[in-house]
């Protein structure tokens, strides 16, 4: 099986060790690394574990013949872009289980239009994990606030349009909210 392991774990920016130490239960450096060259076979369980601890899919860790990865032309930095010492490529985007999509139609606040955003949904127990996110909430007959999550007590949420002048909002009881999680931008 070909994968992507090294690609992943330096775009990461990760060491060896570091995805070593990661991975649960941690194991060695020198044991990735045998993975990512592969003289050693990577069977599904060390692709879970590997992908954990880089925080990605197993999937973005397997090259598929139906992918498309994306070659790297430059490196950003802040001596600014320079060409990449050795030839390397990323996984393109794929969205998870549960995400869902955001369009953008007419400019507001940081987005504009022709932004798609893409969200994960969160159930009332992972709320916390959106403070001071964008957040896309349901609402009552099939309408939506979208805005940023400012903080929440036990049943309410409390929400901050985007744009000039928003006012606050209050919404109470949402069976789910969207935090934002990637903007896709055409330029």
């Amino acid at each position: 099986m070909i994968t992507n392991i090294r690609n992943v774990r330096r775009a990461r920016g990760m060491t060896l060790d570091q995805v070593a130490r990661a991975c649960v239960p941690a194991t060695t450096a020198q044991q990735i690394g045998r993975l990512e060259v592969g003289t050693r076979t990577v069977s599904v369980a060390w692709l879970n574990r590997i992908a954990a601890a880089l925080g990605v899919t197993a999937a973005d860790l397997v090259q598929l013949p139906d992918r498309v990865d994306l070659p790297v032309a430059a490196i950003l930095d802040a001596t600014g872009a320079r060409a990449p010492t050795k030839a390397s490529a990323v996984a393109a985007p794929v969205p998870a289980p549960g995400h869902i999509a955001l369009c953008v139609t007419a400019s507001i606040g940081d987005y504009r239009a022709g932004d798609v955003l893409w969200c994960e949904t969160l159930a009332p127990e992972q709320f916390a994990r959106a403070t001071n996110r964008d957040v896309l909430v349901p609402r009552a007959a099939g309408r939506f606030t979208f805005a940023r999550l400012l903080d929440r007590d036990a049943t309410r949420l409390h929400l901050l349009p985007p744009g000039p002048g928003a006012r606050q909002q209050i919404v109470a009881n949402p069976p789910w909210l969207a935090r934002v999680v990637r903007l896709v931008r055409d330029m």
